[in-house]
């Protein structure tokens, strides 16, 4: 594979890492509905920036597949993993800061009147939104777990990569293990950061690739 492609997706990789970093830290804590109707545009910008970092993560990780196939092809398995952690990422990232603050500010003037019923929908949204952010941390640990694996067997990367990967996996299953709440804000925070790290130090390392 020509060397072009692993650095064009490595610098895809460090990108949306950086993107990922950024919108965690400038996302806003949540609140009650009067709270989140105060803060909807913070809500939104954020989260269209996490939405708009997801493909350049796909195609970096694409990249890194490339570099680690081998003969059972299980960098294959852990992409696919990857893929559907993603996708629970951009349905998290579509419901929760673009659907709620939207449709609570298109009810702002009925929330005295709704509020019972605006707070179920509310919780509802709140449990699919909990419910998509587990299988965006279990799938992407997974396949963090099956690349630094790879990258430690095959010799292809710096050996510390893989270490990294897996004490990620072992600190999310710490983590559940007495009963961290990954999915509050600053939980969050903590394995996107984490997450993120490994992402830039895979992009660093395919871009300096040599033929």
């Amino acid at each position: 594979m020509d060397t072009n492609f692993y650095r064009s997706t490595g610098f895809s990789l460090i990108l949306s890492s950086i993107l990922a970093i950024l919108t965690m830290v400038l996302h806003p804590s949540g609140g009650g509905i009067e709270h989140i109707i105060k803060i909807a545009a913070p809500l939104q910008v954020t989260h269209s920036l996490a939405i708009f970092c997801l493909p350049f993560i796909l195609f970096g990780f694409y990249g890194l597949t490339h570099r680690l196939l081998g003969s059972w092809k299980f960098a294959v398995l852990a992409f696919i993993i990857m893929s559907f952690g993603l996708f629970a990422a951009m349905l998290a990232a579509l419901f929760n800061g673009l659907v709620v603050p939207y449709f609570l500010s298109q009810n702002a003037g009925q929330v005295e009147q709704n509020e019972p019923f605006i707070n179920l929908i509310l919780s509802y949204g709140f449990a699919i939104n909990k419910a998509l952010d587990y299988v965006f941390i279990v799938a992407f640990c997974s396949s963090i777990v099956i690349y630094s694996l790879k990258i430690m067997r095959s010799k292809k990367f710096a050996w510390w990569i893989g270490y990294l990967g897996i004490a990620i996996a072992l600190f999310a299953i710490i983590g559940w293990a007495s009963d961290f709440v990954f999915t509050s804000l600053w939980g969050f925070r903590i394995v996107v950061f984490s997450i993120s790290g490994w992402i830039l130090a895979s992009g660093i390392a395919l871009i300096r690739l040599k033929k």
